[in-house]
């Protein structure tokens, strides 16, 4: 059984701002409620151990999902969904990960369902399974759940403001936890009359939610963190809402934290706009990124069209950039996103 979306203040109160985000990232005039039906998996996490067993194997604080006992004065505003990586023992990103809560009262069975990358479901699992141990908890994959995202238009108006109200609906309906200006991710049963959760949702191509991630610099899926490679905090994790730095140990967790306390961060996962499109079959990955005096600064990790994600050395940020292309340098200009926080200098 689904559950059933929270109209909550926080949710109303951050429409503002994902309005203002997205009219930055389209620059058109698009009014519709634009929805994406996603490429991604889900698995279901579900027991009494179930939050516990996530919290040794994540990067954020799965503690948080669990709903507040209000008998005793607890309250406050409880997540929907968190973001996290799972990680390596040298921390470095296996899997990008977000995770909704279904269990709606303390007494209930904690029930978490688990989004991954649909490529790497049965890895997953088995990366699950092995440090399940004698847990109480059951891992199924639910084969009968769709994904979407949705995101307003620039004048979407009363469209977006209801988007926090469908509490009729057996539905997960939450807004993206990893930035405002990725709009909502909603959950339905297979086959789900979409028109009536959304009224007056368009639905678009799966390539147009690329590009906007891509123009937004949000890395989703193995192609943007190649498993095994990937360093979380060079991926924007922190500013992404999805590490928890006080929740105690998990696998990886030791250098993500001396980083994060002691170390500068010199690289980051950024958005690139290339001067042509990219080829159709793509371009291999780590292509270099070299400045106009030849020197590396970074290489290209995903895109599509124009757009794509590159990891750079921050100090050449603002520099004239080209891709090396089998000879050919093809110009490209990076820049910081509107949704990063204002003090980002680490």
């Amino acid at each position: 059984m689904l559950v059933r979306a929270a109209a909550t203040t926080a949710t109303r109160a951050s429409l503002p701002g994902l309005r203002r985000l997205w009219r930055g990232a389209r620059g058109g005039g698009e009014g519709a409620v634009a929805c994406f039906a996603l490429r991604r998996a889900l698995l279901g996490v579900r027991g009494a151990e179930a939050a516990v067993f996530l919290q040794g194997l994540l990067t954020n604080d799965v503690t948080r999902l669990a709903p507040a006992d209000t008998t005793n004065g607890g309250g406050g505003t409880v997540p929907r969904a968190l973001y996290a990586h799972a990680l390596n023992a040298q921390g470095r990103c296996l899997y990008d990960v977000i995770l909704y809560r279904l269990h709606e009262r303390p007494e209930e069975e904690p029930h978490i369902l688990l989004e991954c990358d649909n490529d790497v479901l049965d890895a997953i699992q088995k990366h699950l399974k092995l440090y399940k141990i004698r847990r109480k908890v059951n891992i199924t994959p639910c084969l009968d759940l769709a994904l979407w995202a949705v995101v307003p238009g620039e004048s979407d108006g009363d469209a977006a403001s209801s988007l926090a109200q469908r509490v009729e609906q057996d539905l997960v309906l939450t807004p993206d936890p990893r930035a405002e200006v990725m709009g909502w991710r909603l959950i339905t049963k297979k086959g789900a009359n979409l028109s009536e959760i959304i009224p007056g949702g368009q639905i678009r191509d799966i390539e147009d939610y690329h590009q906007h991630r891509y123009k937004q610099g949000i890395p989703e899926g193995i192609k943007d963190l190649p498993p095994g490679e990937a360093l979380p905090l060079e991926s924007n994790l922190a500013y992404m809402n999805g590490v928890s730095f006080t929740k105690g140990c998990y696998i990886g967790q030791e250098l993500t934290a001396r980083t994060h306390h002691m170390g500068v961060i010199r690289k980051r996962l950024l958005p690139v706009c290339l001067s042509s499109p990219l080829p159709g079959d793509g371009i291999p990955v780590g292509t270099e990124i070299i400045t106009e005096s030849g020197k590396s600064a970074g290489k290209f990790r995903a895109g599509g069209g124009e757009l794509g994600l590159a990891l750079l050395r921050l100090a050449h940020v603002n520099e004239p950039l080209c891709l090396n292309l089998a000879g050919d340098k093809v110009k490209l200009t990076a820049r910081i996103p509107e949704w990063w926080p204002k003090s980002s200098s680490k």
